[in-house]
């Protein structure tokens, strides 16, 4: 008696739709979350076909399906369901998700429908379609700009703000819509994450060159207009590269990011970056560059100073005014040694060891301002390279990454 009482508040209380039917599609029972699902009763649907549960344009084909069931009957778990539709007592359709069990009693077959409504799903996933063609559309108008850039500086200024203000606001309408599902959208959420990590840079190195351009307006000033004008059409260029990685992020977590190996000067590489990063130094801070000759290697520029971004951005938001960040590269046989130094907030012994996970933050960091994605890139980004990443620091004295990369 206890087992069967057990048995019969499970049906009565959970909350997917449970529908008992014979192996002709006559229904046997319904528990009382698809009575609610359907706006029907359960006498009203009890001894009927299933039928009449299904849109009339499935219907012809419903018995097919049925019968191909019945002779080949399987478990379909709920992970591997379909979504299909189903037709409530006012007629209307709702889509849901849908997994079929079976058994046999006294030789007859017997099929249990799971059912969940997934209109609010649904809703949440043309909401993400929306925001990536409004992200395409920006995409688009980002690189029409680009082509004009040399003839209308001050203009692509303007508009690249106007472009920076639209992105920001679409990733919070897009992170407040996967607040709401974020069981069912986690992949979509890194999404945007990732890109508001990885927009960051280019974009100001973008404004900061455009505002100082507006400063060199007499004749002999040429030289220092086009130093800028390089800066944001680089910076531009690179802006264009992120987003398209952004819009397939996929390609990263199926491992299928395309690399571009060339023979890369890593100490001039390097150079290039603490140029670019520059205008995030706080007051008094400034890099130390320490670095041996013959530091060669075929590699993916591209990914190196994708690299090398993050572990300089971490080390001027996590130090103090007034310190140095050391950056130092060497040669040792086969392979290249960078190193990321500084003399900030450190990292306690507990969290180091999930400093390389997605989304974690370090218990002291909760004020500055962070996604947790940074280290996570980094470590994937050495994987593809074939490299391996270190981590040493101790709180309030400092954290120093070294990561290395083949030569060949």
């Amino acid at each position: 008696m206890l087992d069967q009482a057990h048995m019969t508040s499970l049906f009565e209380n959970a909350t997917e739709g449970i529908i008992l039917t014979k192996g002709d599609g006559i229904i046997v029972m319904i528990n009382p979350a698809a009575e609610k699902m359907f706006n029907y009763t359960s006498d009203e649907l009890v001894g009927r076909s299933i039928d009449i549960l299904i849109p009339d344009q499935y219907k012809p084909h419903h018995h097919q399906l049925r019968e191909g069931f019945n002779k080949h009957p399987s478990n379909r778990s709920m992970g591997s369901g379909r979504d299909l539709n189903g037709r409530k007592k006012d007629g209307s359709n709702m889509p849901v998700e849908v997994s079929l069990s079976h058994y046999r009693r006294d030789d007859e077959l017997f099929v249990i429908a799971f059912i969940v409504n997934i209109t609010q799903r649904k809703k949440i996933e043309q909401s993400m379609l929306e925001q990536k063609a409004e992200l395409e559309k920006i995409t688009d108008k980002i690189r029409q700009l680009n082509a004009e850039l040399e003839i209308k500086v001050e203009e692509r200024t303007l508009i690249l703000k106007e472009a920076l203000q639209k992105l920001e606001e679409s990733q919070q309408e897009l992170s407040e819509a996967l607040d709401k599902e974020r069981q069912l959208n986690e992949i979509k959420s890194r999404f945007v994450s990732m890109a508001s990590h990885e927009f960051r840079t280019p974009l100001t190195t973008v404004l900061s060159s455009a505002s100082l351009i507006s400063k060199y307006n007499g004749a002999n000033d040429q030289e220092k207009r086009e130093k800028h004008i390089d800066r944001i059409r680089n910076s531009v260029n690179n802006l264009n590269e992120v987003l398209e990685d952004f819009l397939s992020l996929g390609k990263l977590n199926e491992g299928r990011v395309t690399t571009k190996i060339e023979e890369v000067n890593v100490n001039e590489a390097v150079g290039e970056t603490i140029e670019d990063m520059k205008p995030l130094l706080k007051k008094g801070q400034h890099f130390m560059l320490q670095t041996e000759t013959g530091c060669m290697a075929n590699t993916d520029k591209k990914l190196l100073h994708n690299i090398l971004v993050n572990l300089l951005s971490n080390a001027t938001k996590f130090s103090e005014e007034n310190k140095p960040i050391i950056i130092s590269t060497k040669s040792e046989k086969d392979r290249i040694i960078i190193a990321v130094a500084d003399e900030g907030i450190g990292i306690s012994v507990n969290d180091q060891e999930h400093l390389f996970a997605s989304f974690f933050r370090a218990a002291n960091a909760g004020n500055i301002q962070g996604t947790g994605l940074g280290l996570h890139i980094v470590k994937r980004y050495v994987d593809i390279l074939g490299g391996e990443v270190q981590l040493q620091s101790e709180l309030n004295k400092g954290t120093t990454i070294q990561f290395t990369i083949p030569c060949n």
